[in-house]
């Protein structure tokens, strides 16, 4: 399963091909690829609307989606687009698409014309010929469509809970030894365990824990607040460094 550096890799390139694109349409041949709404619904709500960036918090994708500016066929015409489990954007809220991709989701920007697998089970049509396709053989991956939080780029506290990752930024400003140590000193458990739980630090999984604790030369079974300075510092230091180098 992608871990942070991979999703902010594919956040990266993109952004340098969809952001500036309008959405035409989409279409969807697997409903429970779509977390938030039924696959009708879905396509109204982002119909019309332009990608106007793309981002990623912990493991997965956001793709920033403006407000409708001009009235487009079959879009609502007030309120949201509410099928589904919870609460949508309305057509004058800016919009946000959290995208999971899970073991086998994958993103491709493509010529409208080109072939279409069974695998792909999400499509955007993008004004000027060209679709984004969410491609997954295996069918974990899951998409929602929420209001987004200008300030944050995500959804507003309350409306995706249990979607997102809420734990610390690793790769944020805000991550700094300090708080990593006071973080550290007010949790029980093992070390490996405590750094792959998304609500306490978000985005890293198996393999990064695994590779931050043998650089930091801290066992992973070490009760996390059982480390001393030292070890705080070299273990926060390993993170930065082996989440940054991809």
């Amino acid at each position: 399963m992608p871990e942070l550096p991979e999703v902010e890799t594919i956040a990266r390139d993109l952004r340098g091909l969809v952001v500036g694109s309008r959405i035409a349409g989409s279409r969807s041949n697997w409903p429970k690829t779509l977390r938030s709404h039924e696959p009708a619904a879905f396509g109204a709500g982002v119909l019309g609307r332009d990608i106007v960036g793309v981002g990623r918090r912990g493991k997965q994708l956001l793709v920033m989606l403006g407000p409708v500016l001009e009235a487009a066929p079959g879009s609502p015409s007030g309120g949201a687009a509410s099928a589904g489990p919870g609460p949508g954007p309305g057509p004058t809220e800016p919009a946000v698409l959290t995208v999971h991709l899970k073991m086998t989701g994958q993103l491709f920007v493509v010529p409208a014309d080109t072939p279409q697998d069974r695998h792909v089970h999400l499509v955007l049509e993008l004004e000027g010929g060209r679709e984004l396709r969410f491609r997954d053989m295996r069918k974990f991956g899951r998409i929602g469509l929420y209001r987004r939080d200008p300030a944050t780029g995500g959804p507003p506290a309350g409306e995706a809970d249990g979607v997102l990752a809420r734990g610390a930024e690793p790769l944020s400003d805000e991550f700094t030894l300090e708080l990593f140590a006071g973080m550290l000193a007010a949790r029980r458990g093992r070390l490996k365990t405590l750094l792959m739980n998304q609500d306490f630090l978000a985005g890293v999984g198996n393999i990064y824990a695994d590779e931050a604790l043998w650089q930091a030369r801290v066992h992973p079974l070490r009760e996390a607040r059982s480390l001393h300075p030292d070890e705080m510092r070299r273990l926060h230091g390993a993170l930065l460094d082996v989440l940054s180098e991809r």
